[in-house]
Parts: C-alpha cells; sequence; structure tokens
C-alpha cells in the first residue's frame, strides 16, 4: 500500500492559511473571511502546545501522525517546525511520532531538505504534471508561472534524500492528458501518486467565480442545489478516462513500483479491509482540521461557521474527536 498523506482517524492537520501562490481552483483561499482582515494566520505558541499535547495524549495507539498543510507551511519558516519537533519530544511518552507536509515546493532550500531528512518528515509535493499542464492553474499572486520554482523544490528533496510523494489536482486542462500525466510524475522520480479530482460549485446566481465564496457542500438531510461547476471541475466522464487510461498502463506495468493512492484504497475495498482514504468511507469526519486559533472542523471542506466543532482552547481534542458531532457529515 502506499505511503501518502492523507487524513486518517489517527491524524489531523493544521492550516495556517496564508499562501505565496495564487492558483485559479484553490478552494481554501476565501476561509480567510472568516476572520479579521489583519489577521497573520500564524499559530501562537500556547496553542500549538496544546495541540500537540492532546492530540498525542488523545491516542493509545503507538505511532501519532500529524499532518502539516496550508495554505503554504513552508511560509512558517523552519524555525516554527523546530519549534514543532521540540514540543513533540517533550509529549511523546514513549510514543513513535511520524510528520507529514504538504507544499508546494516553491520555497524549498537546503536548509529545508535538512531538516525534513533529519526528522524525516513524509513531504506531498504539489505538481499537475508537465510544464504546460501545471501552469495552466498553479500560478503565483502576480499570476506568472510556478513549474520551475517546483521542479527546484523537487530537486533540493531528491538531494537530501527526503522521502516524497505528489499530489496531482485532476482538473479540466490536465484530465485531458492521462498518460502524459502518468508518465511525467515517473519520470521525475515519483513512486506514489496521489490523483484528486476538483470539482468546485459555484453559488446560485454568481457567473463569475471569483465574485464571492464558492458553493457550500450540501448539508445532511437537505436536497443538495445543483449549481453549475467552475470553468476548471473535471468532467465526469473524462475523470473516468483519465483513471481507466492511467490504470490500464499501471496494471501491466508499474504493479509493486509505482503506487497510486486510488487504486490501493479500490484494493482495500474489495478486500474488504475498508476504506483508508476518507471519502471512501461510509462517513467522514474523523479527519479534523485544525485552524491556527484552536477552531476544529471535522474536514477542510467544511471550514464553514455552522461546521465548527470546538476549539482546543476550551475543550480537548479527544473530546472533540468523538463527540457525536464531529462524525455527522456523511459521504
Amino acid at each position: 500500500m502506499s505511503r501518502t498523506i492523507d487524513e486518517t482517524p489517527q491524524s489531523s492537520s493544521v492550516f495556517d492559511r496564508f499562501c505565496n501562490l495564487d492558483c485559479k481552483y484553490c478552494f481554501y483561499l476565501e476561509k480567510e473571511k472568516l476572520f479579521p482582515a489583519n489577521e497573520r494566520f500564524v499559530m501562537p505558541d500556547d496553542v500549538l502546545e496544546q495541540y500537540i499535547r492532546q492530540h498525542i495524549e488523545a491516542q493509545s495507539v503507538a505511532e501519532i501522525n500529524f499532518a502539516w498543510q496550508a495554505g503554504e507551511p513552508t511560509l512558517l519558516g523552519v524555525k516554527f517546525f523546530r519549534k514543532v519537533v521540540a514540543l513533540q519530544a517533550k509529549y511523546a511518552q514513549g510514543k513513535t511520532i511520524q510528520n507529514a507536509l504538504q507544499t508546494n515546493g516553491t520555497l524549498l532550500n537546503d536548509e529545508w531538505g535538512e531538516f525534513l531528512r533529519m526528522h524525516r518528515f513524509l513531504v506531498g509535493l504539489s505538481i499537475d504534471g508537465p510544464r504546460d499542464l501545471h501552469d495552466t492553474y498553479r500560478v503565483n499572486k502576480k499570476q506568472n508561472a510556478t513549474f520551475e520554482r517546483v521542479m527546484a523544490g523537487l530537486e533540493v528533496l531528491k538531494k537530501h534524500r527526503v522521502d516524497f510523494n505528489t499530489l496531482t489536482v485532476v482538473n479540466r486542462a490536465n484530465s485531458q492528458r492521462p498518460l502524459q500525466v502518468y508518465r511525467f510524475l515517473k519520470e521525475i522520480g515519483s513512486g506514489y501518486i496521489q490523483f484528486i479530482p476538483l470539482v468546485e460549485r459555484m453559488p446560485e446566481g454568481v457567473t463569475q467565480p471569483d465574485e464571492q465564496a464558492l458553493a457550500m457542500p450540501p448539508q445532511s438531510g437537505k436536497s443538495p442545489t445543483f449549481s453549475p461547476v467552475t470553468s476548471w471541475s473535471v468532467e465526469a466522464r473524462q475523470y473516468g478516462n483519465f483513471l481507466v487510461q492511467i490504470f490500464e498502463e499501471w496494471v501491466r506495468n508499474d504493479v509493486g513500483r509505482i503506487f497510486v493512492q486510488l487504486f490501493d484504497v479500490a484494493l482495500g475495498n474489495w478486500m474488504g479491509l475498508g476504506s483508508s482514504l476518507c471519502i471512501f468511507a461510509e462517513k467522514c469526519g474523523a479527519a479534523l482540521a485544525l485552524e491556527h486559533n484552536g477552531d476544529v472542523y471535522s474536514c477542510d471542506h467544511y471550514v464553514y461557521p455552522q461546521y465548527k466543532v470546538g476549539n482546543i482552547l476550551n475543550k480537548s481534542l479527544g473530546e472533540i474527536a468523538t463527540q457525536g458531532e464531529a462524525h455527522s457529515i456523511s459521504s
């Protein structure tokens, strides 16, 4: 099975929500509206310590997983993550601590490479395929291409022998060229591949997706409103064709050598082992998302006021994770 960055019942994710990129399809940048205009989006020391202590203490297993996402977490600097590993060591109580970090790769340098290797971080690198496909939507704040800087970051990971996998958002553009995307990922040395289908809906009455926030997910027990999807969303038939073409090449040439998360999850379900990926589970909501101020949500796709399930400064993470409302989202 692949070693991939995803949220499982034994892991939780921290979001600092500022980013040096301006990916056209990013669903999370809108969450800035939940906070004051001058918000720094950096987790204070007391919240960070509470999170790490509570996350470790809430679990009886021997290995504890932390997933660091954002925005772009490397903007916090190596200094922040040195603090993280020090606090983890303080509260580990003999347990093994594993860290995963999801990054766009553009800020990685030798200092980062040395740190990530020393502390055995698993790095997820976001890349959407060859240069032209990647740069279609993944641009910086000046709307310039980012491919070259991502590839430079990848070279840093290779140089320092940092374990990594790749995360590719399957969108309207790259879904048209599945084998080119798959072969490119193999060529750059990715042995663990994640494909994330991009499907975003616009709110009712909105014709331009940047006029306001994207449509909220349907609420449990209510009939969903089917508003139009954005122009960058992958089409259903094309997404199926994308996976079929890649599977046919993978199953003939790459089984046991290249690991594709979706294929691994399908195998696990077929064998009756249950889903290791929340979107294929009977119910989701156990993969919590933690905001920089301590607010907790059942999922990063449900970071809306009505879906907040608590704050770790008022209630422990263990209590929040086991309360009924934290698990009330049906797949």
